[in-house]
């Protein structure tokens, strides 16, 4: 690569070198000789040691050299100021034992010339710095020619190796996209037939579900180039700057179509206009605009298909989503049960795994996992299994990775007081034994007064299928149950703690919405009054309220409502299975952590079993898993079946 700024750059500082090497020699010339002072001087006169004296100006000093007539001492070099020679010379005492003469010489010349040297020598330093500066901003992507270049990064055909191969649990998405694929591969089928491809395509889901990587998968298989860039990338403090950086990533797509453009986050800079902060010349917005204009504006652009992703669809501005730029939205759903399974497939595949690991019962068991979440729980379990040097990830290394990525990781040197440590055991059984007599809720797969995370303990539930929608009657299921806690405290210690906090947080949002938005009050009845979306601040915060204040208070009169009832069935559960309440947390003050085949048999025999291998253990939960979830179809079969002969 030729280097041709740094040409001038290294004749600077050659000249810069020789100046500052002749600077050097005119600023040693009189640092080399002895300095005596005045008096030091007049003496060795008075006692004939000088008898003849050569003084060379430089500035204000002067150099004296003599040779003593007593003992015929080599040449002795003395250093007076400008002062002490005057003196000298109108002293005629002085003057008639000494010898002054100034002879002309190279040496004076460089003295003379050492203020020009040093002038230029700074001269010279800073036009060295100066170029300096101006190497670096002219090099990289924050210089000032290509402030308003486009940041995105183009990735190749050949560097691209993603596939829809390597994405699973999304299949309806991938047959969305591989339409996108086909016309990229094969314009004329559909030309010939009038069709136009769309121009845009937003794919909305939760985060990691796998976005990106379906982008990426689109413009391996169409073996297209793919650029991508971040919303954030193109905003920037100067106005106008990202809109510069819009026009210039289109101008680069068309030279290279037919290509991909995927707009990652993309509300960062396509939030909805006019809320109000920034006013018209706001950056963002004037980015906004160019990037509407480039989508669907006067010129066409041919071969172009703009990807891009998002959380938070609901803050896009309307003109970004009308047909024409984003012709169509893919809503990414997380994986369902099999979904989960492929995912695992593909991060495990170069894993060694266990013989007793079975995936299909981890897919089952990880419900609402995204895939992101998915690869973390994979090297989770791996990172474990390297931290007990195993040559192989165990089934137990995916259980503990679970746990650990739901909850936190275990803190057994936390310290608890014997008071801690009977608080929280009947808390969390408390908790086990309303869910253990409730028809909806799932199986408790695991209790314990271990601390995790900011818990002081933990009573899991592990859903063993994938639901769309949640009946009323498990919603109040769910309400008794996380008020299984505190009703245990007020019940067996005659007394509450804060450690009901998140059980009350969650029970107050869950009624709320009942209320609110799913139209579950009976008093208040199918009305919703808008929560469920996140609050837009530019477009909310001046919002009222959609309902009067009587209706606000009819409002929350029903969530109190909800709330007590609930409190009051787990206290009603409680009360009838004191015992087993009793027996629960006792041995969760003995063992401290209780599995699924454990907690079922105290709660149905009222005694441990005996002590079981891992091996045994595991199927011994799989069981208790298989009849709970038989139970829990036949409980709800016969709640339809008393309502409909109702």
């Amino acid at each position: 690569m030729e280097q041709k700024p740094q040409l001038p750059l290294s004749r600077l500082a050659i000249m810069s070198l020789i100046l500052l090497v002749l600077i050097g020699v005119a600023q040693l010339l009189p640092g080399a000789v002895a300095s005596v002072d005045y008096n030091q001087f007049i003496s060795q006169v008075n006692e004939g040691k000088l008898s003849s004296v050569r003084a060379f100006p430089n500035g204000s000093y002067m150099t004296l050299t003599g040779l003593s007539a007593q003992d015929n001492k080599e040449t002795k070099t003395v250093m007076l100021t400008e002062t002490y020679r005057t003196l000298v010379e109108s002293n005629k005492e002085l003057a008639a034992k000494v010898t002054l003469s100034e002879p002309a010489g190279s040496q004076s010349i460089v003295s003379q010339l050492a203020p020009f040297l040093s002038m230029l020598l700074t001269l010279g330093l800073l036009v060295f710095f100066v170029g300096f500066l101006m190497r670096n901003n002219n090099q990289g992507p924050k210089s000032a020619a290509n402030f308003g270049k486009s940041k995105a990064r183009l990735v190749n055909p050949e560097q691209n190796d993603v596939t829809f191969a390597q994405v699973a649990g999304a299949e309806e998405e991938k047959f969305e996209l591989m339409e996108v694929v086909d016309f990229l591969k094969n314009p004329a089928k559909y030309q010939k037939l009038g069709a136009k491809i769309p121009k845009g395509l937003l794919m909305v889901g939760y985060p990691g579900t796998g976005k990106t990587l379906l982008a990426r998968a689109v413009a391996g298989e169409a073996g297209v180039p793919f650029y991508i860039i971040s919303g954030s990338d193109f905003v920037e403090m100067f106005v106008g700057v990202g809109a510069s950086r819009v026009r210039d990533l289109f101008d680069q797509a068309k030279r290279n179509a037919p290509c991909i453009v995927f707009l990652d986050e993309i509300d960062a800079v396509g939030r909805q206009r006019g809320t109000g902060f920034g006013g018209g010349h706001d950056e963002r917005e004037q980015t906004l605009n160019q990037l509407l204009v480039e989508m669907d504006g006067f010129e066409e652009n041919q071969g172009i298909v703009v990807m891009a992703a998002t959380n938070r669809a609901d803050v896009l501005d309307p003109a970004l989503l009308r047909p024409g730029r984003f012709d169509r939205q893919i809503h990414i759903d997380l994986p369902d049960s099999k979904g989960r399974e492929e995912i695992l497939k593909i991060h495990t595949r170069n894993k060694p795994l266990g013989d007793d690991v079975n995936l299909k019962i981890i897919a089952k068991t990880t419900t609402g996992f995204s895939g992101a979440e998915l690869q973390n729980l994979a090297n989770e379990a791996a990172l474990l299994a390297a931290r007990e040097a195993k040559p192989y990830i165990s089934m137990a290394h995916f259980e503990e990775a679970r746990t650990k990525v739901q909850l936190g990781p275990e803190k057994k040197s936390r310290v608890q007081t014997d008071e801690s440590k009977h608080l929280t055991a009947y808390h969390e059984a408390g908790h086990a034994i309303v869910a253990r007599s409730l028809p909806t809720i799932d199986p408790v797969t695991e209790i314990s007064i271990i601390p995790r995370g900011r818990a002081g303990g933990y009573t899991m539930h592990i859903p063993l299928e994938d639901t769309s929608y949640t009946s009323r009657t498990s919603l109040l299921d769910d309400l008794a149950t996380l008020f299984g806690g505190r009703c245990a405290e007020k019940l067996i210690l005659n007394d509450i703690s804060t450690g009901a906090k998140s059980d009350i947080d969650r029970a107050s949002k869950i009624a709320r919405a009942m209320v609110k938005e799913y139209g579950m009050s009976d008093v208040i009845g199918n009305l919703s009054f808008g929560d469920a979306e996140e609050v837009f601040l530019g477009r909310d915060m001046g919002r009222q309220q959609p309902y009067s204040e009587a209706m606000g208070d009819l409002i929350d009169q029903e969530v109190k409502k909800l709330v007590d009832s609930a409190y009051h069935k787990a206290e009603e559960i409680l009360k009838r299975e004191g015992e087993k309440l009793h027996l629960v947390a006792q041995s969760l003050l003995a063992k401290e952590t209780l599995q699924a085949y454990e907690f079922e048999a105290l709660f149905t025999t009222g005694k441990l079993p005996e002590p079981l291998t891992e091996v045994e253990a595991r199927k011994a939960n799989e069981k208790v898993l298989e009849d709970y979830s038989r139970r829990k179809r036949q409980a709800l079969g016969n709640l339809r079946q008393a309502a409909g002969t109702a």
